[in-house]
């Protein structure tokens, strides 16, 4: 009846349509009458293009009900069927949708209807729709909330860039959708709009594959506006405009899926705070359409290395539990009958990866658990990692993994990757090292899962291979004479020592080679990929090696953070130099270090979900204070700490139903908790909910 329903854009979540539909329902109970009601669908084609899984027929492609509860009892009014009317509605999706093809949207101003209330739809030509055969497939409630536009942003720049171009600058990179309001545009005139997240060294825009196009009808005042494809931008290029346009004509909505905020960071140092505050806001630009993307702009895929490396960043941040359900049911979705994986998920067309990323099915799966509590991701998906398991076997001749063939839905073989100039992680001592300390990891998730399943026999099996794995590495995949793992880069010492593969023997000297390598070689930078990051931040937190951490992080040069920040960024790079995507899921997996190490809110593995919290910050030398929240299904742990001329004081807050271990520092003395005098230091100090406040000289 001429009211739009419901806030959500870009809706449904996006799904493997050759084995899945997601289905949404809304109430519209508030805005149907008595009598006669116009129901008005808009449709567009999106991710259902020619050549895709699943695609059958040229889309848009809708199937809807109305139904009504009489007497507790659900009645179908309506179906959509041979009698619905349809007319085209001007909008037409550009673009193949395949990588670097993404394309956008061109409107024809001559076919735009000024609203869909009752005159304006008795007014317009429709005629009868098409009817299609589609594929039987599931048809199944969406499980993560929508795509909702978050906030409004205008351009804070619009210069000249030629006879009748102009550059708009929104200020920051965004996914999203734009609105443009034009003046006095001639009939027939067409506006061409094309998206890029950075410039050129020119200052002209970086070919994206971003375009939109607007045909005017001829009218005072003309308004483009995205419906059914967004963009990944900072910068629009117009052409083809007379007159220079105005800054407040144009505006960006921010798009991500509407799921809550639910953690915060702040510490002393600015750097840090700038570090995190750009991870945090890029997390918001890759999480739509039902899981985390690559990036917006030129791929759009859900890979599993991007998910692996930034899952605990990503779930600590944020509430992320239904958008991985979502994502998770699409993997399952993806498996082959061998139990072979794709890459990606969904998985429109064959990419790259590795291990990391078809493992991600039991990794996600299992930290999914842990950090939101339901049991039955894992009892759900268990079948699914077991099988991929066994299709991990067929290539692994000798007890380590050798690489699989590339197939019609996945390419390449990868260990590491995006690492910068200078690291070469395509070394296959690397790639081998890299995939079987995964392995490793894997064998010991699936002992946990088990366990947790109460599958004990199956969890002393997974035990023995992952010792067994572990002492094939070290046999053969770890060099002597140079004491090193693999090609002896930073992800290839770091890893065997974060999946407990080195032994007890090795590993002050592998640690201390690992620190060589990072000040001598690197003058103390970074110098990993994707998989790399969220593998250095966990051994880190778990090591107390926040000190090496912090030292890394402040590095302004290349590669770090902070050199992103320096030249511009808002949101992380695909790569360390900024090739191609300025808007990416490659570097995030740093996020969890700033609230389980600074912050010092940590889980107990044996309890899961922060039912029992840790608190242990790992203090910098540099950093004076943080303050640091976290919501949990149990409401939110908050933990704040100043450190001035030797005194600690920490503020905590536990949420009720959860308990708290308090761990205390060797080098302490004249402990209080809420004011009562500890005599004798613990090592740690067990709390149930509520607040508290601890305090505590240093010992120098």
């Amino acid at each position: 009846n001429g009211n739009r329903v419901g806030n959500m854009v870009l809706a449904p979540a996006v799904a493997q349509f050759s084995k899945r539909s997601q289905v949404i329902s809304y109430d519209v109970t508030s805005l149907a009458k008595s009598g006669k009601n116009d129901l008005v669908i808009w449709a567009g084609r999106g991710w259902y293009t020619a050549g895709l899984p699943g695609v059958v027929t040229e889309g848009p492609v809708v199937r809807a009900q109305l139904e009504i509860l009489k007497n507790r009892e659900w009645h179908t009014l309506i179906t959509t069927d041979t009698t619905w009317k349809a007319r085209h509605s001007g909008y037409y999706t550009l673009g193949t949708w395949k990588p670097g093809e993404f394309g956008g949207e061109e409107i024809d101003a001559s076919m735009l209807l000024p609203d869909l209330k009752e005159e304006s739809v008795k007014a317009a030509d429709w005629q009868s729709v098409i009817t299609v055969s589609i594929p039987e497939h599931k048809a199944t409630a969406q499980l993560t909330e929508g795509n909702i536009i978050t906030d409004t942003l205008k351009a804070v720049s619009v210069t000249g860039s030629g006879k009748n171009k102009w550059l708009a600058d929104i200020g920051t990179t965004l996914t999203g959708l734009t609105e443009i309001r034009f003046r006095e545009l001639k009939k027939g005139q067409r506006i061409e709009l094309q998206f890029c997240d950075h410039l050129d060294k020119e200052g002209k825009p970086v070919d994206q594959g971003q375009k939109d196009y607007y045909i005017a009808v001829g009218t005072d005042t003309e308004i483009f506006k995205n419906r059914f494809n967004y963009h990944g931008f900072r910068y629009i290029f117009i052409n083809n405009l007379d007159s220079e346009p105005e800054k407040e004509d144009i505006s960006a909505y921010p798009v991500r899926t509407g799921y809550n905020l639910a953690s915060s960071f702040e510490c002393s140092d600015p750097d840090l705070n700038a570090i995190h505050n750009m991870i945090f806001y890029t997390f918001q630009n890759l999480s739509l359409g039902g899981y985390l993307v690559d990036c917006p702009q030129i791929e759009r895929l859900g890979y599993g290395g991007d998910g692996n490396a930034s899952t605990e960043t990503a779930q600590t941040m944020f509430d992320l539990a239904p958008l991985y359900r979502n994502w998770l049911q699409a993997w399952e979705d993806c498996l082959r009958d061998d139990g072979g994986m794709p890459h990606t998920a969904p998985n429109p067309y064959p990419a790259g990866g590795g291990p990391y990323w078809c493992g991600f099915i039991i990794t996600a799966s299992w930290r999914t658990y842990m950090n939101y509590g339901d049991k039955r991701i894992l009892e759900k998906y268990y079948p699914s990692m077991q099988k991929w398991i066994g299709y991990a076997d067929k290539y692994s001749p000798g007890g380590l993994l050798e690489g699989w063939p590339e197939t019609d839905y996945r390419t390449w073989y990868l260990g590491d990757w995006a690492s910068p100039e200078g690291t070469d992680h395509t070394d296959k001592r690397s790639v081998r090292l890299v995939n079987n300390c995964f392995m490793a990891v894997c064998f010991e998730t699936m002992e946990k899962i088990s366990d947790a399943l109460g599958k004990k026999e199956e969890a002393k099996m997974y035990s023995l291979r992952k010792d067994k794995i572990s002492e094939l590495i070290n046999n053969e995949l770890f060099d002597k004479t140079n004491n090193i793992y693999g090609s002896g880069i930073q992800v290839d010492l770091t890893f065997p020592l974060l999946a407990g593969i080195v032994p007890e023997n090795l590993k002050e000297s592998i640690t201390a080679k690992l620190r060589d390598v990072i000040v001598k070689d690197h003058n103390g930078h970074i110098a990993t990929g994707l998989v790399g990051i969220p593998v250095f931040t966990e051994w880190s937190t778990i090591n107390r090696e926040a000190g090496l951490m912090y030292s890394m992080l402040k590095k302004r040069e290349y590669p770090g953070y902070l050199y992103m920040i320096d030249n511009g960024a808002t949101t992380t790079w695909e790569h360390w130099n900024g090739a191609r995507s300025r808007i990416h899921n490659c570097y995030n997996g740093i996020g969890s270090w700033f609230y389980q190490s600074v912050g010092g809110i940590k889980k107990d593995e044996d309890i899961p979900a922060y039912n029992r919290i840790i608190i242990d910050p790992d203090i910098p030398e540099g950093i004076t204070w943080a303050k640091t929240t976290k919501e949990t299904p149990y409401g939110a742990v908050k933990v704040n700490w100043t450190l001035e001329k030797g005194v600690f004081s920490m503020n905590i807050t536990i949420p009720t139903g959860c308990t708290g271990k308090i761990v205390i520092p060797e080098n302490t003395e004249k402990l209080t908790l809420n004011g009562k005098i500890i005599e004798k230091r613990p090592s740690f100090l067990e709390i149930e909910s509520g607040e508290y406040n601890l305090m505590y000289d240093i010992k120098q």
